[in-house]
């Protein structure tokens, strides 16, 4: 009978139950380095300065994105969009899906490692925790000692204020967008601002802290689904971060560059590969992982262990590329060639022409949008009214709605009709403000004769800029079944 200890018992559990053991990563300079470095710059520029960008326009706040929710309407530079638009959205949540999967099919979770806000935001607390505490060795140093250590209380405190002031100010620009950004930040420091506003504040704060500050991998890990479906869009053809197994390894695996082992052609003599288990490309992963494991789940694509790598073999004096972005088909042929994006493949070309089309029709549907919206309903209780002197009378609701930018004024009248028929009362012209609704009552009056002979006519609604809308509608009288 096999005897399992509790030792045993306990290491097995870790396998589901463990305690978290903090990432520390230790910096790298490299191409892609440099790249999520630009990337990082450009998120947060974007981001945090967007809300103060002052943007002229006519009838609204002068701030080029505002989401102005009591009002409902939505300023993006010079459009404004209206709930009426949802369309809109919809065709660019299928985009912004299209394009995750159009990057997947060709370099893998691209996304993940360069744009996703998680990552851009981990990249931000890991630069601050580098700042004040030093590299991975003092980082670890740090960790190690117990908190009743002085240097420990200061430079993890210093840390830890500076992420929480981070995540604040993180909370605090979202607001922006939903708020004219100099009036609410005076107001939300004097106390006057909304409560939905202080709420807010507060989740993401404390939301943005525990996920670029506490749990980070573990977001990409256990919580984002991304990472979990992500192998259903790979292809063998899918550029990805890979390590060239037999390379570093060849016919004895891998071994330090001691004695004798440390040229490349000792190196190649002795049958050993290039991998010298310098253990970088673990140091630097964000997610903790080892490459030379092969694919994994976890990897999220950010190309800092290629330049850890990179940088080994630039010292070695070794060809570099022994990790690299590449894909399987390549990395397993016989003769690899230089590493490409292969587009050529029925996937990527299909999510590819999606993209251009929907973005094609989304533009051209914003462009040849109508500055103005209505409705005409005619007025069913009753159908229609037979008037003293015999005339049948039809009456309508026009609705208008101004979504131009600007006010507006509209002139209202009728084809098809005999002249007097249409009664608007003294509103043949209506000025509406911009992202305003008007409601008017028009009735339509003919004789016996005239109203045997027409069944229908046209509202005819126009602007100063030439813009016209017609409307057909139909004239009821008693012969009508």
């Amino acid at each position: 009978m096999q005897v399992v200890s509790e030792v045993d018992n306990q290491a097995q559990g870790q396998d589901l139950y463990f305690k978290r053991i903090p990432v520390m990563p230790r910096s790298i300079k490299g191409a892609f380095r440099n790249f999520k470095n630009a990337i990082l710059l450009l998120g947060f520029s974007v981001y945090f300065l967007l809300p103060w960008l002052p943007w002229d326009r006519t009838g609204g706040p002068s701030q080029s994105i505002l989401f102005d929710i009591p009002g409902r309407r939505y300023y993006l530079f010079d459009l404004t969009v209206y709930p009426q638009d949802i369309f809109w959205l919809s065709i660019l949540l299928f985009i912004a899906g299209a394009i995750l999967f159009f990057i997947t099919a060709l370099a893998g979770r691209a996304f993940c490692g360069y744009f996703c806000f998680q990552t851009l935001w981990t990249d931000a607390f890991m630069w601050i925790e580098h700042w004040f505490q030093g590299e991975r060795p003092a980082r670890l140093r740090l960790h190690r000692l117990p908190w009743s250590n002085r240097e420990k209380l200061l430079k993890v405190g210093a840390t830890k204020l500076a992420f929480i002031l981070l995540s604040f100010w993180t909370a605090l620009t979202f607001i922006f967008y939903f708020g004219y950004a100099p009036e609410l930040l005076t107001h939300f420091f004097s106390g006057q601002a909304p409560a939905a506003a202080y709420i807010t504040v507060t989740a993401l704060t404390v939301s943005t802290y525990l996920a670029a500050a506490s749990l980070r991998e573990h977001v990409c890990t256990f919580i984002c689904p991304y990472g979990r479906f992500q192998s259903a869009m790979y292809d063998a053809e899918t550029l990805t971060v890979h390590y060239e197994r037999g390379r570093g390894e060849r016919d004895k695996g891998r071994a330090l560059a001691r004695a004798g082992l440390r040229t490349y052609d000792d190196r190649r003599y002795a049958g050993y590969g290039d991998c010298i288990d310098c253990g970088l490309c673990v140091q630097v992963c964000p997610v903790g992982i080892d490459i030379r494991d092969g694919l994994q789940y976890k990897c999220i694509s950010c190309g800092l262990c290629v330049d850890a790598c990179n940088s080994i073999m630039d010292k070695m004096g070794y060809p570099r590329g022994l990790v690299r972005y590449d894909s399987e088909v390549n990395l397993n042929s016989a003769n690899p060639v230089e590493p490409f994006f292969d587009w050529k493949r029925l996937k990527v070309i299909g999510w590819g022409l999606s993209i251009v089309l929907m973005t094609g029709y989304l533009i051209y549907d914003i462009k040849h949008r109508s500055s103005f919206e209505h409705s005409i309903q005619q007025i069913r209780q009753p159908l229609y009214v037979t008037l003293s002197d015999g005339s049948i009378r039809n009456r309508y609701q026009i609705r208008l709605t101004n979504i131009s930018g600007a006010e507006e004024t509209y002139a209202i009248a009728a084809r098809g009709l005999p002249e007097g028929a249409l009664d608007l009362g003294n509103f043949h012209e209506v000025t509406i403000r911009n992202g305003k609704s008007v409601i008017l009552q028009a009735s339509v009056a003919l004789d016996p004769e005239r109203a045997k002979q027409l069944s229908s006519f046209d509202f005819v609604i126009s602007n100063r800029h030439g813009e016209v809308m017609i409307d057909p509608a139909r004239f009821f009288t008693q012969h009508e079944k």
